[in-house]
């Protein structure tokens, strides 16, 4: 098993996980974070952490596609380490859905 980042981080992406995780796993695009699935070591630290209820273990029906981009985009975003403040319209995204095809940017994040 391993947690991975699914669409409720979109537009949202809090960060509150990045500063509890003990391995250092997740990683930055523009506008949502991914956890690597390899480097994930199951302890559940960053799950409740995340305001966005983003989070979720990769043993949940229906997450393939979630996992599948998470092992891709950690290997192509920076690494995250260090918690910055949230987009300031953070707040307004959380709970939309729909969000993945109108609003998924391949592109990287700063990183650390």
């Amino acid at each position: 098993m391993t947690y991975i980042v699914t669409e409720a981080c979109i537009r949202c992406k809090y960060m509150d996980c990045v500063e509890v995780c003990p391995v250092d796993c997740f990683y930055e695009g523009e506008n949502m974070l991914v956890i690597h699935p390899d480097e994930c070591i199951d302890c559940g630290v960053c799950e409740p952490e995340c305001p966005a209820e983003a989070i979720k273990p990769d043993t949940e029906p229906g997450l393939e596609k979630w996992l599948e981009l998470n092992t891709e985009y950690a290997s192509k975003w920076p690494n995250i380490t260090i918690k910055r403040e949230p987009p300031a319209d953070a707040d307004e995204w959380q709970g939309v859905s729909g969000k993945f095809d109108a609003y998924f940017s391949p592109e990287p994040g700063e990183g650390d």
